[in-house]
């Protein structure tokens, strides 16, 4: 097939823009049509196709695509980063526009793995958390992980919102169901059963949400810059363990022992990472069933709450 053509997914459906001329389209539609050179599919993108667009006077945008996902997820997406933003505390991409197709967003650099790049992202995430303390766990409305909605009723109790709408409000989704058995779903539930013997009592605050080292990115001024969030507020360990059990640039140790000297997290930090990574896991098995090994890292943390 050629490039920039129509696929015909069947004789009697209407054609289907690929998916660099839907961006076009949409481009076109938002009045940022004209003078485009190209319109390049960039690396990663695990939930939407990103794309590098560059114009003819050699300036660049970022767009994100996404086929058959809920209508409003790039507008969440888009909130969450101003909200992130509005707080002074860290660095987002500018939003440029947000559809129901199409993300827009300023073009960063890639992340700079470097002691002072961590120390910076170290001082931004601390002031963040140390600056956004609130009297509620939740958001004012929900939002997404990944394609799949991310529940944020408000709620006094960490631990229940916690467990409720990060944990075992996976168990109903098709793919979760498929790979976990009866006593894996009774093993997370004695674990929720259990979160105020293993997570420490801690305020609520403002979470940038699926916060690994994919979604950070350099601004132009050299400081760290966040994408792809799925904010609430909720215990800045939910961050913290992302950033940990996730993929850790090799210089990246700086960062966690930069943001304990400025936000010391209760003792024991280290060892409530993978129940609160846990949130993340549950995701990824809901959304891609048991790939990458997901299922052998969810029954190794389920393992001491299972029934001898």
């Amino acid at each position: 097939m050629l490039p920039g053509t129509l696929r015909q997914d069947h004789p009697h459906e209407p054609p289907t823009l690929m998916p660099a001329d839907l961006v076009r389209r949409e481009l076109s539609s938002l009045g940022r049509g004209e003078d485009i050179a190209s319109v390049t599919r960039l690396t990663g993108g695990v939930i939407a196709d990103p794309w590098l667009i560059t114009y003819r006077d050699g300036s660049r945008v970022v767009g994100k695509s996404l086929a058959g996902g809920a209508k409003d997820l790039f507008r969440a997406e888009a909130e969450g980063l101003a909200a992130l933003a509005a707080t002074g505390r860290v660095r987002t991409p500018a939003v440029l526009a947000a559809t129901d197709d199409v993300l827009l967003l300023e073009a960063l650099a890639p992340l700079d793995d470097t002691r002072r790049y961590w120390q910076r992202f170290a001082h931004d995430l601390a002031g963040l958390h140390r600056g956004t303390v609130h009297d509620r766990f939740g958001w004012h409305s929900n939002g997404y992980l990944g394609r799949l909605p991310q529940h944020n009723a408000w709620a006094d109790d960490g631990h229940a919102f916690f467990a409720e709408h990060r944990l075992l409000r996976y168990l109903g989704e098709p793919l979760t169901q498929q790979v976990l058995t009866s006593a894996d779903q009774q093993a997370l539930e004695r674990l929720c059963d259990r979160l105020p013997e293993l997570i420490p009592a801690m305020p609520p605050v403002l979470t940038h949400g699926d916060l690994w080292s994919g979604n950070l990115l350099t601004a132009r001024d050299g400081r760290p810059a966040v994408i792809d969030p799925a904010v609430s507020y909720t215990w800045a360990e939910v961050d913290l363990a992302m950033m940990w059990c996730g993929h850790r640039p090799p210089r990246s140790d700086r960062f966690f022992d930069a943001y304990q000297e400025l936000n010391p997290s209760p003792p024991g930090w280290l060892d409530r990472m993978p129940v609160l990574f846990l949130r993340e896991l549950m995701s990824g098995l809901a959304h891609g069933g048991d790939v990458r090994g997901i299922c052998d890292a969810v029954h190794t943390i389920l393992a001491p709450f299972r029934t001898r």
